[in-house]
């Protein structure tokens, strides 16, 4: 995989750092604002990235470029996934992929006429403890319960409330904690359960009528579940499937599923991952082996739970009157 990485926040950052420890992914260039001209090109000597583009059309424009990370707010994932897949680049977006669920399916049409890998850079079903909840879930029994709490107090609520609106609670970028983290939730939800049959949305909110946190119900044949996530207020995360003889739960954010502790039958097993591994290294290494192998099955079914949790996403949405442009 010859990359290229788009933007310069948080995400690339943590990005960069996973990437120096994957062997098969040669990062060829990195794609800044104008503006960040001069923090591109430190980031470009520091991880020895040999190309820095300010323009993103000269970019795809790059034949030695065959992979593109976009790690742009949520309002921009699908100009620039369009964009590069239309100049024959594979694509891993961040989440969430797009704010509207018809806008995925036109990319996924898309990517599929043209024969390129679509990746929606979700870390938590990717590690090694994600594959264990796997394993163990019906060992568990009948599922009848399912709870998640992700809920951390924003860095920037408090400009927030002083009428100072960032991206991540603003409607016109896609933000909110239904979109930012409780997708997190609801992603491991659709993952082991599969969509639900009915489900509901309801948030608090602010001034802008932007969700600062809220909680998505949805119900199955056989079991409830209940989906918290907040940017108002702060809470241990969670996320526990309850069954008829046990019960499996991750410790912590569920974005990390970084510690998994089983039950069955009254016996408990539990796997911590070291806090020091980057968990991003693990949906970076199957982007690559995907790519190489030139396989599309298991991504067609990512890209198919990719379009289910955005199509409850986007029903969340409506639930709540929340209009992203």
């Amino acid at each position: 995989m010859k990359l290229a990485l788009i933007g310069s926040g948080k995400i690339i950052m943590m990005a960069l750092d996973a990437l120096k420890t994957i062997q098969g992914i040669e990062l060829v260039a990195l794609c800044v604002r104008p503006e960040s001209e001069e923090k591109g090109a430190a980031l470009c000597q520091q991880f020895a990235i040999a190309k820095l583009y300010t323009d993103y059309q000269t970019l795809l424009q790059d034949d030695e470029v065959d992979t593109v990370y976009i790690g742009l707010p949520n309002h921009l994932h699908y100009q620039y996934t369009q964009q590069a897949l239309m100049a024959d680049k594979h694509v891993i977006c961040e989440k969430p992929f797009t704010p509207h669920w018809a806008q995925l399916q036109k990319l996924i049409a898309l990517s599929q006429k043209r024969n390129l890998f679509l990746f929606e850079a979700i870390t938590s079903i990717h590690t090694p403890e994600f594959a264990i909840i796997q394993q163990n879930i019906d060992k568990i029994g009948e599922i009848k319960a399912i709870q998640g709490n992700y809920s951390q107090y924003s860095s920037r609520y408090n400009d927030y409330l002083q009428g100072r609106v960032h991206g991540a609670f603003d409607p016109k970028q896609a933000g909110g904690a239904l979109y930012d983290i409780n997708l997190y939730n609801i992603y491991l939800l659709v993952a082991l359960m599969g969509k639900p049959e009915n489900s509901q949305y309801i948030c608090n909110k602010g001034f802008n009528g932007i969700d600062t946190s809220g909680i998505f119900t949805a119900q199955y044949a056989t079991a409830t579940a209940s989906c918290m996530g907040a940017k108002d207020s702060a809470s241990p995360g969670f996320f526990i499937i309850q069954g008829t003889k046990g019960y499996i739960q991750v410790h912590g954010a569920p974005s990390l599923c970084q510690k998994v502790e089983v039950c069955i039958d009254g016996k408990t097993s539990t796997v911590i991952r070291d806090e020091s591994i980057n968990h991003m290294v693990y949906e970076f290494a199957y982007f690559r082996d995907q790519i190489a192998s030139q396989k599309h099955q298991q991504s067609s079914e990512l890209l198919e739970l990719a379009l289910n949790v955005s199509q409850v996403l986007t029903q969340g949405r409506e639930n709540v009157g929340l209009v992203f442009e």
